[in-house]
């Protein structure tokens, strides 16, 4: 066994993502008040609106068929009925936070996600979103993006995604193995995702985007190169490579086939480093977790300069300091904490519909949360964390396991403070755990994916 599988085996235990500090599992609900959260929403938005403009990120969690490896929260259904009643709860719950805000919103950028946004018509797509824009003003650097399913995402999708001046689209192809499909449960021919990356070109998109994902039953080093030797017959401006999150514990439909068709930990990984090897040979360059690049598109250009960010939506260029989440299970963020919304599609409706935040649990920064989040993003997005920031929070526990990790090649701790190295860049989630201090193992209990 060589050095790399050993530190692979060793460090592949469950470690939060860190899309957010603390992650959800270890919000400190019982501390979270809801009027106190209405208040620090206003201030936030009196503070970021102004200067940055805000995020806002809207979740339409229908789809039409269960991809058995998804961990987003879907409603399954064939039943389009359901968009006009949705609809017209998203638009209810923006007139709570407008009239909250109490002055015009300033949006630098939204994002559509799910389930599949597609799954709605062009027409109630076009509704949707041009209720959210009214009477909003766009900020001069202003993204709008939107993730869609190759197979039915058709060129109307993308006719009034343009006309509402959406530039960046994103769409799921997971794998282009036939058999792979079957076990996931989604099928989608190549020419499929071949015509919507051409139609989105011709309408102007100027960034498109794949989602892939390694570690997927029946998946092989060979199965990885096919597929990656098909999505770079397309060129696409940015790719996720992402890791399985196999918690069947939390979604039964994971459990469609059995532990021994997934690849185990040193082979998992062997499939990202051929995508990846392939990808930086092609050009693209590694953006902090599971995320690539091409030179010219905007998420390189934010890292070359500093300033790319992660939040729920994942990397992003933007950095503003206020996102409100629409929709079941939306979450919203400020630098006050995290709020999320209900994640049954009724009981949001129902919520809203009495006019009252579908809120249901959330968490308020405290102590020493803020600068926690501050270090785990400069590792996941910079991959580099001044002295200044990391000090206060230096333990004796801490620098054994910084001192650990630099012995094993994962860091480089200097006076200027602390440096990711290459080796490290497999191993980010648990550099970051480093610093999380509601990260306590609980016998029994396993509430994150494993890290490799």
């Amino acid at each position: 066994m060589n050095r790399y599988s050993d530190l692979v085996k060793k460090y592949d235990v469950p470690v939060p993502r860190y899309t957010s500090y603390p992650t959800v599992p270890h919000w400190q609900v019982k501390d979270f008040s809801l009027n106190e959260w209405r208040d620090k929403l206003k201030v936030a938005f009196d503070a970021s609106n102004t200067a940055k403009g805000i995020s806002l990120y809207i979740h339409l969690p229908f789809c039409e068929s269960l991809c058995t490896y998804c961990a987003c929260n879907t409603r399954i259904t064939k039943n389009h009925k359901v968009e006009d009643k949705y609809i017209h709860a998203l638009l209810e719950e923006w007139k709570i936070y407008k009239a909250i805000f109490g002055g015009t919103v300033l949006l630098r950028e939204l994002h559509v996600g799910g389930g599949t946004p597609t799954f709605f018509s062009p027409q109630n797509l076009h509704r949707l979103l041009t209720s959210i824009l009214e009477g909003v003003l766009l900020h001069p650097q202003f993204e709008f993006s939107l993730e869609g399913h190759p197979n039915n995402t058709m060129d109307e999708h993308l006719e009034v995604l343009q006309q509402c001046g959406f530039k960046r689209i994103s769409f799921g192809v997971q794998d282009l193995s036939e058999k792979v499909q079957k076990a996931i449960h989604r099928i989608q021919p190549f020419e499929n995702v071949k015509r919507v990356v051409e139609q989105s070109r011709a309408r102007g998109f100027e960034s498109i985007s794949f989602d892939l994902v390694y570690g997927l039953p029946f998946q092989t080093p060979e199965s990885v190169e096919d597929t990656m030797k098909q999505v770079l017959s397309l060129r696409p401006d940015r790719l996720s490579f992402y890791s399985y999150a196999h918690v069947p514990w939390l979604k039964p439909g994971q459990r469609g086939y059995e532990d021994a068709d997934l690849p185990g930990d040193v082979r998992k990984r062997s499939l990202y480093e051929t995508g990846r090897n392939i990808l930086t040979n092609a050009g693209y360059r590694e953006i902090g977790m599971d995320h690539f690049a091409l030179p010219h598109d905007t998420l390189a250009i934010a890292q070359a300069k500093g300033e790319l960010h992660r939040n729920f939506m994942g990397y992003t260029t933007t950095h503003t300091d206020m996102l409100i989440g629409l929709g079941a299970s939306s979450i919203s963020e400020t630098t006050y904490g995290y709020a999320q919304n209900e994640k049954s599609v009724e009981d949001y409706e129902a919520l809203v519909a009495e006019d009252s935040l579908p809120i249901v649990k959330g968490h308020l920064q405290r102590g020493d949360d803020a600068l926690r989040k501050q270090v785990i993003l400069a590792i996941s997005c910079q991959g580099f964390v001044p002295y200044s920031l990391l000090q206060p929070l230096f333990t004796d526990e801490v620098e054994s396991q910084l001192e650990m990790m630099q012995n094993e090649g994962l860091v480089l701790l200097q006076e200027e403070g602390l440096r990711v190295m290459s080796l490290g860049k497999t191993f980010i989630r648990n550099i970051c755990g480093v610093f999380d201090k509601y990260r306590v193992a609980v016998p029994g209990e396993q509430l994150f994916s494993k890290a490799i």
